[in-house]
């Protein structure tokens, strides 16, 4: 396991754990459910830009990004790393073909 696996994989399971967290501290999108029609236009829903809401949905979608880049990359690694070590064991000999059995001299 080289050195970026080992970044990579600590970055994915950062980026894993935060998204759960970000996700969890969202409020559910309940508008409309209530009886009270007109509860949506408010002061807060107005400037939603600004609020902590938005700031989760941002962070949220930055972090699934994230995610999905980091897995993407350590398949292609692992995929790449598979290939070039069958490659490499294609290559060198078996070595129960070249070994050589040593007799013990009869002194």
């Amino acid at each position: 396991m080289s050195a970026i696996e080992i970044i990579l994989g600590a970055l994915l399971l950062i980026a894993s754990i935060v998204l759960v967290v970000v996700i969890i501290l969202q409020e559910g999108n309940q508008q409309g459910v209530g009886v009270v029609s007109g509860g949506a236009d408010t002061f807060f829903s107005k400037n939603k830009a600004r609020s902590y809401d938005a700031f989760l949905s941002r962070a949220t979608k930055w972090f699934a990004l994230g995610f999905v880049i980091v897995v993407l990359i350590l398949n292609v690694i692992a995929k790449f790393s598979v290939d070039n070590k069958a490659a490499a064991d294609a290559a060198t000999p078996d070595s129960a073909v070249t070994s050589v059995v040593e007799t013990p001299d009869e002194a």
